[in-house]
């Protein structure tokens, strides 16, 4: 019911489109109870790191994938390359940083000097809970505190998006990742 929702919102234009509210999306994924039979199909999990697993290409205008987090496994410090985010927990729960956008600084002798990056909010999200995320807000990482349990999440990515930039948090230095992969598709592992 979720996808055909979203599919009818989002159209052929995707949440960048001027007919498109950003808020009833949110709402549209907020107002989703998880329901394990609706999810656990995709539930397919990595011990060493986190999953992506395909759910719905939205017609090439969304990626509508359930991610899943290993205990203690997190992703790097990232961008959504223009995307939105809204990400929705299924199960378990997860740890959201958020980030400033680094400043660059340049030294007297023209170099590019490394900087810290500054966390600007740590939130911990439960079942149920759903969490907003653009360039526009920063940068984020999002990590499974659990120890000892898995933790499911759901995310809608509009345009989806295939290379995001890394951060190093030392540093603040960026690198292009390597191309987003899914783990599985439409509950079948690749």
């Amino acid at each position: 019911e979720l996808v055909a929702l979203l599919h009818a919102e989002l159209g052929s234009n995707g949440l960048d489109s001027e007919h498109v509210d950003v808020d009833r999306v949110k709402k549209l994924m907020s107002n989703y109870v998880s329901n394990k039979g609706d999810w656990q199909k995709y539930a397919l999990f990595d011990k060493n790191r986190y999953t992506r697993n395909l759910v719905d290409d939205g017609n090439g205008n969304f990626n509508l994938m359930i991610l899943a987090w290993p205990e203690n496994v997190g992703s790097a410090i990232h961008d959504h390359s223009g995307a939105h985010c809204i990400m929705k927990i299924l199960d378990g729960e997860l740890q959201e940083t958020l980030y400033d956008w680094p400043d660059k600084v340049i030294t007297d002798d023209n170099e590019e000097q490394s900087k810290p990056m500054k966390i600007t909010r740590e939130t911990i999200l439960h079942r149920d809970e759903c969490a907003y995320m653009s360039d526009q807000l920063g940068l984020h990482r999002v990590s499974n505190p659990l120890k000892g349990q898995g933790s499911l999440s759901l995310h809608l990515y509009t345009p989806p998006y295939e290379t995001c930039k890394t951060f190093n948090e030392r540093s603040s230095k960026a690198r292009s990742s390597g191309k987003c992969v899914f783990y599985s598709t439409r509950g079948e592992k690749l």
